[in-house]
C-alpha cells in the first residue's frame, strides 16, 4: 500500500537544493524588513506630506511600497509583510501554524520599529508640539475620529471586505506555477495595486489600514482613543482573511505555489523551493518537528 503524498507545506527539498533555502531567521528578518519599509511610507507620507503638495498620494505610496517589498523579499520568505495575509495562508493550507505566529511577531516587530522611527522624527521637528497628535491624523478610527463620521458597522465591514480582497488577490496571484519566467511580478504588481486602491477608500472612512500589524503601529503612538479602537482592526481583518483563506482551501488551491524561476517552485507564503519534476523528500522519521521548524527545514 503506497503511503500518502506529504502535504506541500511539510516538503523538503531535495538534497541538491537544500542549503539553498533560506531558513526561519531569514525569512522572519524579510518579513520584519519588509514590514518596516511599508509601515515607514504609508504613514511617513501622509505625516510629512504639506496638504496640496505632493503629486504622490498615501495610498499609491504604501502601494508602490508593496510592491517593491514583496519583489525584493518574496523570494526569500513569501512576502507576506502583513498578518492578515499570513492567516489567509493557513487557513488555506499554505503554511504550518507555528511558522505563521512567527511571521505575524516578526511583522508586529517591523511595524514597530517603522513607527517608532518616525516618531523620533517626528520628536526633532520644533513645529510639531505633539508628536502623538500628529500621529492621530494617521491611526485608524471610527465614529468621531472618522473623516466622514462612519459608526462601528461600517468600519468593521470595510475592513472585512478590504482584507478578504486582499488575500484573495495574494492567494490567487502567487498560487499560479510561474515556469513560463515572467508572471513571478504578478504577485507584487496586483497586491500592491489592491492596497494602493482600498487604502484610498480607507483613507475616506478612518485611515483604514487593512493591515494588522500597521494598525498597532500607529495605534501605539497615537492618542489613548486610538488604542481603545484598535480591536475593530485586529478582528475584522483576520475574519476577512480566513473567510479568503477558506474559499481557496475549498476550491483545492492549497498546495499551489510561487515560482522562483524556470525549472523550480517556491511554496506560497513559506519560501521553501522545490525543482519541478523531481520527487520531493519527507523529513526523516526519528526527526524532531521542532527541531526541523527551528532550522527552517518546516514551513
Amino acid at each position: 500500500m503506497s503511503s500518502p503524498a506529504p502535504a506541500p507545506h511539510d516538503v523538503l527539498l531535495p538534497s541538491g537544493l537544500e542549503a539553498a533555502r533560506p531558513g526561519l531567521l531569514p525569512r522572519l528578518g524579510a518579513e520584519a524588513f519588509g514590514t518596516l519599509f511599508i509601515v515607514v511610507a504609508g504613514l511617513g507620507v501622509p505625516l510629512f506630506t504639506i496638504p496640496d503638495s505632493s503629486p504622490l498620494p498615501a495610498a499609491l505610496a504604501a502601494g508602490l511600497a508593496v510592491t517593491a517589498a514583496m519583489l525584493a523579499f518574496a523570494h526569500v520568505s513569501g512576502g507576506h509583510f502583513n498578518p492578515a495575509i499570513t492567516a489567509g495562508h493557513l487557513v488555506a493550507g499554505r503554511i504550518r501554524p507555528g511558522a505563521a505566529a512567527a511571521y505575524a511577531g516578526a511583522q508586529l516587530v517591523g511595524a514597530l520599529a517603522g513607527a517608532f522611527a518616525l516618531y523620533g522624527i517626528l520628536r526633532t521637528l520644533p513645529g510639531i508640539a505633539d508628536s502623538r497628535t500628529a500621529f492621530d491624523t494617521v491611526a485608524a478610527g471610527f465614529g468621531e475620529h472618522s473623516i466622514i463620521q462612519a459608526p462601528l458597522a461600517a468600519a468593521l465591514l470595510l475592513e472585512m471586505l478590504g482584507a478578504a480582497i486582499v488575500v484573495a488577490v495574494f492567494l490567487g496571484t502567487s498560487g499560479s506555477d510561474t515556469r513560463d519566467g515572467g508572471s513571478r511580478y504578478a504577485a507584487p504588481v496586483a497586491v500592491g495595486l489592491s492596497f494602493a486602491v482600498l487604502l484610498q477608500l480607507g483613507q475616506s472612512v478612518g485611515n483604514l489600514p487593512f493591515n494588522p500589524a500597521r494598525a498597532v503601529a500607529s495605534a501605539v503612538f497615537s492618542s489613548g482613543w486610538a488604542l481603545e479602537q484598535l480591536w475593530v482592526f485586529l478582528a475584522a481583518p483576520l475574519v476577512g482573511a480566513a473567510i479568503a483563506g477558506l474559499v481557496f482551501r475549498s476550491m483545492g488551491t492549497a498546495g499551489a505555489g510561487a515560482g522562483a524561476g524556470a525549472g523550480a517552485v517556491v511554496q506560497a507564503g513559506t519560501g521553501e523551493t522545490t525543482e519541478a519534476g523531481e520527487p520531493a523528500e519527507t523529513a526523516e522519521p526519528g526527526s524532531s518537528e521542532a527541531q526541523e521548524f527551528f532550522d527552517g527545514k518546516r514551513g
